[in-house]
């Protein structure tokens, strides 16, 4: 998926689809990523018709045909749904299985149970990063934010103590870690190779989460100390079941498809062999694919028929699971085919022929233009499919371990500082009961410090790999 989609896509688009200059697209592309914001911030306009929109836009600017922007536009749309549509259902379903069968829950109330007052944060970070690999983001903070009100009433802390460790381990691993959908699209877009992406993800953001949650909460307790809101306690899913599944199956549902990819990056550096046996097996168990797969598939038996489901009521689970990402599939879609439209449209060489004097390293640069992107539409989803479509041929000649970097800079980048315009900020701000000014000192300051140190983990690692 990586790689083959990208060499195909670039294969179809040797020609761009307009002669205009360097200057006239660079007009156009600000242009279309204006149309998008606009659309966005000041029309309310969802995300998807902003995307297609901006895209036929852009085509408009650079003086393209109506007919080969339309092309490039479904083009890239297609392929990114079919690369990365099938894995987010994938993660969708695990997700709504972890949750509806009292899994998560289970994982919560037994690091709790062993958790001492001083270590709290800490095994909310933990529980935060576990929950966070197979979930997206908006659910991950429903599933946890009643455990996080529940935690700071019963134990008697302050709210943002309790809460930043949570919401930046759920934060870190959207926007750095496979399989969620920034850094599969962003992988999709660059050719870079996933396991790597995953392994250099993990080390990069353990160290970031550790400073911008529990180290952070420290001094956002501080800021703003508040106490958690009783309205917002709702009951939790496993009180209306029977029986739970056990923590050692759940915790080896969730980490199923990351051990799987993880095997496969480690073969492929060690053998380096593709027609060696061992390396042809990984390459099929360790893809996305398969890996997600087999983890929904022995997720069904470890969590779903070990809280007792039926088959009607896992079939009904499945479905439920697959509604709610009909939105993100859109969005996603619309802006694998924006970034088509960018890299059809000769973008990708203009920003070549740009960058070559200057001294930016390709990582800041494609972390510079996501947090651009992030604080003018707000959605981390759009900044990294965007920025990743611009900088795509920068990837073109790095190495592997340097690809993945790239990935994960443009995902840095695109966490950067979420304020209005981002339904996250919104969310945290109406589940924990704060104005709008407590909500950036605490939430907008966390996703900065995010980005901000991620990136110099990322830099770092660029000199050693």
């Amino acid at each position: 998926m990586t790689s083959l989609s990208v060499e195909m896509l670039a294969a179809d688009a040797v020609e761009p689809i307009t002669s205009a200059g360097n200057a006239q697209l660079g007009i156009a592309v600000l242009a279309g990523i204006a149309v998008i914001v606009l659309l966005i911030t000041k029309f309310k306009m969802h995300a998807f018709l902003a995307l297609t929109i901006g895209s036929l836009a852009l085509g408009s600017f650079a003086g393209a045909a109506p007919a080969r922007t339309i092309a490039s536009f479904t083009a890239g749309l297609g392929s990114t749904v079919a690369g990365v549509g099938v894995l987010i259902a994938l993660g969708a379903i695990l997700g709504k299985l972890l949750a509806d069968s009292g899994g998560a829950d289970q994982i919560v109330d037994t690091i709790l149970a062993r958790a001492s007052r001083r270590s709290m944060p800490w095994a909310m970070v933990l529980i935060a990063s576990i929950i966070g690999l197979p979930l997206f983001f908006e659910v991950g903070i429903v599933l946890l934010i009643p455990v996080v009100l529940l935690v700071a009433k019963r134990g008697n802390f302050s709210l943002m103590r309790i809460g930043i460790p949570a919401l930046a381990g759920l934060s870190v691993m959207h926007g750095l870690i496979p399989p969620h959908p920034g850094p599969l699209v962003a992988i999709d877009a660059l050719g870079a190779n996933l396991g790597v992406t995953l392994a250099l993800g993990v080390l990069v953001a353990i160290p970031t989460v550790i400073i911008a949650g529990p180290v952070f909460s420290r001094y956002a307790a501080r800021w703003v100390d508040i106490e958690a809101p009783e309205k917002m306690i709702p009951q939790r899913p496993s009180e209306e079941l029977d029986r739970r599944p056990g923590f050692g199956a759940t915790l080896a549902t969730i980490l199923l498809p990351v051990v799987l990819m993880l095997i496969k990056a480690l073969v492929d550096i060690v053998v380096d062999d593709p027609e060696q046996g061992l390396q042809k097996i990984t390459d099929v168990i360790g893809s996305p694919l398969i890996a997600l797969l087999a983890a929904v598939i022995v997720g069904m038996f470890t969590l779903g028929r070990a809280a007792g489901f039926s088959k009607g009521r896992l079939s009904t689970t499945v479905e439920k699971s697959l509604a709610p990402i009909a939105g993100v599939l859109l969005i996603v879609g619309a802006g694998g085919g924006f970034k088509q439209t960018l890299i059809d449209a000769g973008v990708g060489q203009m920003i070549l022929d740009f960058s070559k004097d200057w001294s930016i390293p390709a990582l800041l640069l494609g972390w510079l233009i996501a947090v651009a992107i992030r604080l003018a539409t707000g959605s981390a989803t759009v900044a990294t499919i965007s920025a990743a479509g611009l900088v795509a041929p920068l990837a073109a000649d790095m190495s592997t371990s340097h690809a993945a970097l790239l990935v994960l800079a443009v995902g840095a980048g695109s966490l950067f500082f979420s304020h209005v315009n981002d339904a996250g900020f919104w969310l945290v701000k109406e589940y924990f009961g704060m104005d709008v000014g407590q909500t950036v000192k605490t939430w907008s300051v966390m996703e900065t410090l995010i980005s901000v140190v991620s990136l110099a983990f990322i830099l770092l690692l660029s000199l050693v790999v």
